[in-house]
């Protein structure tokens, strides 16, 4: 199969992924509150949060991706068996040093959030042995994303995905039906995570030459994936504190209620960004073709795939704008009402940075990533001084703020990025993009709020009449006035195949 082929598919099974794991959120997040009870909610969200703080692949998973697609177009299989050689080591020294972390933490649990109460500390604490486990077991098959995708093995990548949200969905489904509590739903999830490892190494079994060159070793080689690891792994650090370490904060300095309604906002961020930023992760193999010629120029690619992304990324950050406040109240109920302005700081962010996501994917192709590593340590320093002295006045709010000022420090940093070292010229991206989609843009924002004026119906059907106007509304606009012939073949396309085999 072609990889353009690959490609097309691949995004679709993405939107597939999403659409289901969207839909299982919508459906089991207001039943696993009521279920369990805000607090508990509040003490999951924190745990999640804790082992992701410890438990990232240290860019090596990015390595994988890069140093395998580079040596497969160089039709060089036997280097990149090296390369995954050389890669596991790593792995199994790092996840011996992390279970060694892990469990020194947990000792320190009622030092570390003195604003839970003693009940929920012992929660948390078997909580966070289920997670903590898993975590250990789970960490050196990090790499079998990166392996499928520099095979470019899309389809194969997002159907398992697939399987994923909907083994999620029928577990924690079953488990909540049969009364389970906060202990079985982290379960739930660390069983689902381990049958979805088995079926991605299948995968690479059954659809790749992939192997693993344990005995090889080469120094040079293995310093060069280490350098290139090395800053990913501090940009990796420096992500975790925006989102992963903001519950630990307000553990610390606010409770559990805070954590609640910052997990309500920060479940919606994470639904806007996973539907838009589906497609930009399979790029990296073609801008490394694009990037291995001197002369190759990404910006053709970066405006392409950047109008795209802005016509979904605009069409969900607008509907959360004009719509967020009445599905929030329908979805989990009038007590988290304050989880609306939590969610706007952290997702009107996603609408400039999505775009530009091939950027950020020629950094790390052109091994440029050591300045993107001080844009991200940046971030993590504006979030952590933002957060620790808004969060005790604020709650959640005041986190939110913090890591929307962040976001927007690196928006900044990358674009001096692309126009200095990687010779983008990032105001023909913005003039062929943003500025040409201005008029469009403004109009679908100007529609979303008078159909919610108009339609003042106050129930999941008044939501849902809302939605499909602002959709068809959305969609109208952008065709007629926004996409050039290209995007409206793309969209057509796929329309008119599927009335042809009707």
């Amino acid at each position: 199969m072609t990889s353009s082929r690959q490609l097309k598919l691949g995004a679709l099974m993405s939107y597939l992924a999403i659409g289901v794991n969207i839909l299982a959120g919508l459906l089991y997040t207001p039943w696993m509150i009521h279920s369990i009870g805000r607090e508990n909610f509040g003490l999951y969200t924190l745990a999640m949060s804790v082992i992701s703080l410890f438990v990232f692949d240290f860019g090596l998973s990015s390595a994988v991706t890069r140093f395998i697609a580079k040596y497969l177009a160089e039709g060089r299989q036997d280097k990149a068996d090296n390369c995954m050689g050389l890669v596991y080591r790593l792995y199994i020294i790092i996840d011996i040093v992390m279970m060694l972390v892990l469990v020194g933490v947990y000792f320190f649990i009622p030092q570390l959030y003195k604003e839970l109460t003693l009940v929920e500390i012992e929660r948390f604490k078997i909580v966070y042995v289920i997670a903590a486990i898993y975590s250990v077991i789970s960490f050196p098959f990090i790499p079998i994303n990166g392996v499928l995708t520099a095979h470019e093995k899309f389809i194969q990548l997002k159907l398992c995905d697939v399987a994923h949200k909907l083994i999620i969905v029928l577990a924690m489904s079953v488990c909540l039906l049969s009364g389970g509590g906060l202990y079985s739903l982290v379960s739930v999830n660390a069983i689902a995570g381990l049958i979805m490892i088995l079926l991605k190494v299948s995968c690479i079994r059954k659809f790749t030459h992939q192997g693993i060159s344990w005995r090889y070793f080469e120094k040079r080689e293995f310093k060069e994936i280490v350098g290139f690891s090395g800053w990913v792994t501090i940009m990796s650090i420096a992500q975790r504190f925006i989102f992963n370490i903001a519950p630990s904060i307000l553990g610390a300095l606010s409770g559990s209620t805070s954590i609640a309604i910052l997990g309500i906002a920060t479940t919606l961020e994470g639904y806007t960004y996973t539907f838009a930023n589906a497609i930009n992760g399979m790029f990296l193999p073609k801008v490394s073709r694009i990037v291995s010629n001197d002369n190759g120029d990404v910006l053709p690619l970066m405006v392409k795939i950047g109008r795209i992304q802005i016509y979904i990324t605009a069409l969900i950050v607008f509907g959360v704008i004009c719509f967020g406040k009445h599905f929030i109240q329908l979805w989990v109920g009038a007590e988290f009402k304050d989880s609306y302005l939590c969610a706007l700081f952290v997702i009107v962010p996603c609408l400039l940075q999505l775009p530009q996501e091939i950027g950020n994917q020629t950094i790390f192709a052109k091994n440029k990533i050591k300045k993107l590593a001080i844009v991200y340590i940046l971030m993590a320093l504006v979030n952590i001084v933002l957060a620790v002295s808004l969060a005790p006045i604020f709650g959640a709010l005041g986190i939110c703020v913090s890591i929307f000022v962040a976001y927007m420090v690196r928006t900044i940093g990358m674009d001096i990025i692309f126009y200095k070292d990687l010779n983008i010229n990032v105001m023909s991206f913005f003039k062929d993009t943003f500025v040409k989609l201005s008029i469009p843009l403004v109009l679908c924002f100007v529609l979303g709020f008078t159909i919610n004026a108009v339609i003042s119906l106050d129930s999941w059907l008044g939501f849902v009449i809302k939605g499909i106007c602002f959709v068809w509304s959305y969609a109208t606009v952008m065709y007629l006035f926004a996409m050039n012939e290209n995007e409206k073949e793309l969209v057509l396309s796929p329309i008119n195949k599927l009335c042809k085999k009707l």
